[in-house]
C-alpha cells in the first residue's frame, strides 16, 4: 500500500511538472525564438536557458545542442539547429550576460 501511495505521488508531481506553466518566462523577442521554444521546451522548463547563459558562450550552446541531439534524441534538424545555436549566442550567451545592464 504505502508503496503504491508513493508511486501515484512520484507520478503525480511529474506530470505537475511537464505541464508547469511557462507563461511568465519570456525570452528575448528576436529571430529565432520560436524555434528555441519550440524545440527546447518539448524537453524541458525554459528557464534552463536563463539559468545557463552566464556560463555558455557560442562553443557551449553548440555542445549543449548536440547533445540534446545525440544523447537526449531531440527532433532538432541542422538548419535549425544553427538558427537556435546563433539565438542562444546572441541573447543568452556568456558575452550578452556580461554586456546586460543590471
Amino acid at each position: 500500500m504505502w508503496r503504491s501511495s508513493v508511486t501515484a505521488l512520484a507520478m503525480s508531481l511529474a506530470a505537475a511538472t511537464v505541464h508547469a506553466d511557462e507563461s511568465t518566462i519570456q525570452l528575448a523577442q528576436a529571430e529565432g525564438v520560436e524555434r528555441v521554444q519550440a524545440a527546447c521546451a518539448i524537453c524541458h522548463s525554459l528557464d534552463y536557458i536563463v539559468m545557463n547563459s552566464p556560463f555558455q558562450d557560442r562553443a557551449g550552446w553548440e555542445k549543449t545542442v548536440t547533445k540534446m541531439v545525440k544523447v537526449m534524441g531531440a527532433p532538432i534538424v541542422p538548419e535549425d539547429a544553427v538558427v537556435i545555436v546563433d539565438y542562444l549566442e546572441k541573447h543568452y550567451g556568456r558575452a550578452a550576460a556580461t554586456a546586460a545592464p543590471r
